[in-house]
């Protein structure tokens, strides 16, 4: 596996990949190349320590409708999902950071450089939800015209592209025309193309959209060692089981603003103050649902088939309610479960209604 952890270094010279077994796996280092412009050299970078990537009190406007509004946002190496449902913003979020587009109000930089920079460019990996290909050329070729793109040698690139190619898994389908590629074989062409260059930031628009599960699998665990490595990944998922697989760690978008972002845990404290549903069944259901509404954290009941559904703002406080009641009133419990304690749930709090 391509080692992609040391830091760029700018004072070099492109150099070739150097190849060695550790742990069982093949590492190569790749080096940033050298800045050969006046316009790559233009940009200055904030102070060290600076956050990887920085939304500062971004809004951004498509005509009267506001695609983003006053967001702020640091990340530092490791792997943020976000999510949100379509039209929250997610990809106006990751085009600013791409510097596809820039800001209307506010700041985007990576690594300290103003995102549409050249110097910001180097910094960054991003692999687009949706593709455009020269269908009849080969997943080898165009990650070699990638990287002499880049300013690579044809020696470099060609290294390069042989190292990410075993990186993402398609070395030995990489002389396929890329039109008769699956959709998950086109995905890893599309992150190894990310990865050529050595990037700290790695954007990634639902990666893991039309992977088989063993791939999912790989993918996952390639991400989680590039964010051991040093690596800050931004990862936009509509698959919530899989990005909670993926990290903890989630910033969740609702109109256009980041509605919150931390982990699933420290987002659900945040929600205390919202009811949470809870499943019990018991065979004296109207006993049960009477002696509940009279506890001060049920906001609601709602019969659910043979099952109560009950609206609380405090599930651990119920439940210990619920353990007392069946004591005191000898009452039977068949069910009890806590419905909305999964990504999707949390999700649909933030935004409003049920997650995808």
């Amino acid at each position: 596996m391509p080692d992609f952890a040391q830091n760029a270094d700018a004072g070099r010279a492109d150099r070739a990949l150097t190849e060695a077994p550790a742990d069982g796996i093949t590492s190569a280092s790749i080096t940033l190349p050298v800045p050969r412009t006046r316009e790559d050299r233009a940009p200055v970078a904030d102070a060290p320590g600076s956050p990887t990537l920085l939304f500062d009190r971004v809004s951004k406007w498509y005509g009267p409708v506001i695609g983003l509004n006053q967001v702020t946002l640091e990340l530092r190496p490791g792997i943020t999902g976000l999510v949100g449902h379509n039209g929250a913003g997610k990809s106006t979020l990751l085009r600013l950071a791409a510097g596809q587009i820039r800001p209307d109000l506010g700041r985007v930089a990576i690594a300290g450089f103003d995102a549409w920079t050249a110097a910001a460019k180097r910094c960054l990996g991003y692999c687009p939800e949706h593709d455009t290909f020269y269908e009849d050329w080969s997943g080898r070729r165009f990650l070699v015209a990638m990287a002499q793109l880049f300013g690579f040698t044809r020696g470099e690139s060609r290294r390069r592209t042989e190292a990410t190619l075993e990186l993402v898994g398609m070395r030995d389908r990489a002389d396929r025309p890329l039109a008769s590629y699956s959709k998950g074989m086109r995905q890893r062409i599309k992150l190894a193309q990310a990865l050529l260059h050595d990037p700290p930031l790695l954007l990634l628009d639902e990666p893991l959209s039309g992977i088989d599960p063993i791939g999912r699998r790989e993918s996952i665990a390639l991400f989680q060692e590039l964010a051991r490595r040093g690596k800050c990944l931004l990862i936009s998922s509509h698959e919530l089981e899989e990005l909670e697989k993926l990290t903890d760690h989630i910033a969740i978008m609702a109109a256009g603003r980041i509605a919150a972002v931390g982990t699933l845990s420290q987002i659900r404290s945040v929600l205390d103050g919202h009811p949470l549903t809870i499943r019990i069944a018991s065979d004296q259901n109207h006993q049960l649902a009477c002696s509940l509404l009279a506890l001060d954290d049920v906001v609601g009941i709602d019969r659910d088939g043979d099952a109560l559904l009950v609206r609380s703002r405090n599930p651990r406080h119920l439940f210990a309610k619920v353990s007392d009641l069946v004591i005191e009133e000898n009452l039977e419990i068949r069910h009890l479960e806590t419905l909305d304690e999964s990504t999707h749930d949390v999700l649909g709090y933030l935004l409003g209604g049920r997650g995808r």
